[in-house]
């Protein structure tokens, strides 16, 4: 091996789906500001309001998911980290998650300890946003500078379009969407309107118009999640040959007052369910592994939901997870970070 280490970083998750674990983990995901983007004494009286009731909710919905191993995504990130490192000849492929165990100053340390001195950074997200990338980048580099690292750092950037990713993504699907299906939603991560406003680097395009995210100049369409997000969408759909009536984009994951991109995908299963749809598959491109969001929101929630609406059958298309072609696509788009 050489001095060239590949970081895959994920979200996280809590150390067990105990209601102590489950606040834990809540506070410091909460309280980043990249999350919650509010002063630090407002943002401390919100979250302080939100754990009075939130970790018991969320400690039933991650009961519900929780594996023998541990936590879903936690599991099936070490699986992925596995699979890649055996397509990855330039060095050690490490993990670690943004929040909860397995830390990004944990990481990088061991790396250095071992003698590594150039680091590929990969945020697992496949479209941009400060809540998701940045915070990712930010730690990194505040832990490179509070430990004093010596490390080049290389960052893998939004691979929303490049074509490794969306044939990785096809591949992992096809099996799923040749069983047949009425209809298929592509539900996204949802993120609050001000969050696409305050990342617009012109200050004035994001939601200026119905067809501002079909519009975006280069560097809007940079910074631009729900733009990402659409891409991603309508690059997968091209490329399994569906028609524009077989499928469909809307955004979950809701939390608080504040409005949010849509469509939404609670109001969407219930139109999808009222209109006559009877099996609808469910992918979620916003996430390359299963967890909380995929597995409970939409494979448990959504299903019963879609059900009460009068639908038939929902099922939940598993994420990339630790598809061999995932694996082979991210060491590929890790080789040359900034794309083509």
């Amino acid at each position: 091996m050489t001095d060239h280490a590949l970081l895959l970083v994920n979200l996280g998750s809590p150390d067990s789906p105990e209601v102590a674990d489950v606040r834990r983990y809540l506070d410091q995901f909460l309280m980043d500001p990249y999350v919650i983007d509010l002063p630090w004494p407002l943002r401390r009286l919100l979250v302080s309001l939100i754990l009075r009731k939130r970790p018991e909710q969320s400690a039933h919905a991650y009961a519900s998911i929780w594996w023998p191993e541990g936590s879903p995504l936690i599991a099936l990130s070490r699986r992925l980290q596995e699979a890649v490192q055996a397509h990855w000849h330039e060095g050690p492929v490490e993990l670690a998650m943004r929040y909860g165990s397995l830390s990004i100053e944990a990481a990088l340390n061991r790396l250095a300890e071992g003698g590594v001195r150039r680091v590929t950074l990969a945020p697992l997200y496949p479209q941009f946003a400060d809540s998701t990338v940045t915070t990712v980048l930010e730690e990194t580099r505040r832990v490179l500078r509070a430990s004093g690292l010596e490390l080049e750092l290389e960052v893998l950037a939004p691979f929303y379009g490049r074509p490794e990713y969306l044939a990785a993504l096809v591949e992992s699907a096809r099996p799923h969407l040749q069983q047949g299906f009425d209809h298929l939603l592509l539900s996204f991560h949802g993120l609050p309107e001000r969050h696409l406003r305050k990342a617009d680097p012109s200050g004035r395009h994001c939601l200026g118009g119905a067809d501002c995210c079909r519009q975006a100049p280069p560097e809007v369409l940079a910074r631009c999640y729900r733009a990402q997000c659409l891409q991603s969408a309508e690059g997968f759909a091209r490329r399994m040959g569906l028609g524009e009536a077989q499928w469909s984009v809307s955004f979950q994951s809701r939390l608080g007052r504040a409005k949010w991109i849509g469509p939404y995908t609670e109001e969407h299963l219930d139109a999808l369910a009222a209109r006559g749809v009877k099996k609808l598959l469910v992918m979620c491109p916003a996430f390359v592994t299963d967890c909380i969001e995929t597995l409970e929101e939409i494979g448990q929630r959504g299903r019963e939901q879609f059900r009460a609406g009068g639908g038939e059958d929902l099922q939940l298309v598993p994420c990339l997870n630790d598809h061999p072609a995932w694996a082979v696509a991210l060491a590929q788009l890790c080789r040359t970070p900034a794309g083509a």
